[in-house]
């Protein structure tokens, strides 16, 4: 028996209701339920489509999707950091290594000219400076993704949900952090850090999110065919 337009609409239907609320974790999970309702009532024509759907649903334990769920974020978090990685990289390579080295020479600087007892807290001051433009970013980004009818758990990491926590909490830590350092080289590696950090940050906030559709057209065919519709 071949599922019908129906049948799969209520297999979405079934994964909302068991707190599965990411279209692409749905599709995955509705491709497999299919797949085992079909062989089961091929292998038994009497069953009904409910109860084969029933005795699928059983074979993911007590637990429900949530072991499915949980293995799929897990996938899709290595997808979304090779994502990053992939933007990330070329700010250590040419041209854009130029513009790295040329950030972490003027960081330097400032650093060498400012008191010692100081340096710390300027290295503070420029990553909450940082921090305005990205929360107005991320609170923008929240609310694009409120507005949509389907929730992808891809999308919501490319639009900036692991980078905030990340961005408030290390300022604090490194106002707690004193350093005093007059030697040269110990302060070009702390420039370079910061910057590097920055441009993690950077990557994160200011140029995933707007190539979130073409990534996710990368990653899900799909949604570039729901998008041509």
């Amino acid at each position: 028996m071949k599922l019908t337009p129906e049948h799969i609409q209520e297999l979405y239907k079934f994964t909302r209701a068991h707190f599965v609320y990411h279209f692409d974790l749905q599709t995955e999970l509705v491709d497999h339920l299919a797949y085992g309702i079909e062989a089961q009532i091929a292998k038994n024509p009497k069953l009904t489509f409910q109860d084969a759907l029933d005795k699928e649903f059983k074979k993911f334990g007590v637990f429900g999707f949530q072991d499915v769920i949980a293995e799929r974020q897990k996938a899709l978090s290595k997808r979304y950091w090779k994502i990053i990685l992939r933007f990330y990289k070329e700010y250590f390579t040419l041209p854009k290594l130029a513009l790295t080295l040329l950030l972490s020479t003027l960081l330097y600087y400032v650093l060498k000219t400012i008191p010692v007892d100081y340096q710390n807290y300027a290295i503070v001051l420029i990553f909450l400076l940082f921090l305005i433009p990205s929360t107005i970013k991320m609170f923008n980004y929240n609310r694009i993704l409120k507005k949509k009818e389907r929730k992808w758990f891809l999308e919501e990491m490319l639009l900036g949900q692991m980078g905030i926590f990340t961005i408030f909490q290390l300022p604090i830590h490194l106002f707690n952090i004193r350093f005093e350092i007059e030697n040269s080289y110990i302060l070009g590696m702390i420039a370079f850090f910061t910057v590097s950090l920055l441009l993690l940050f950077y990557v994160m906030v200011f140029v995933i999110p707007p190539k979130a559709e073409e990534l996710l057209s990368e990653t899900y065919p799909e949604y570039k065919l729901m998008h041509s519709l």
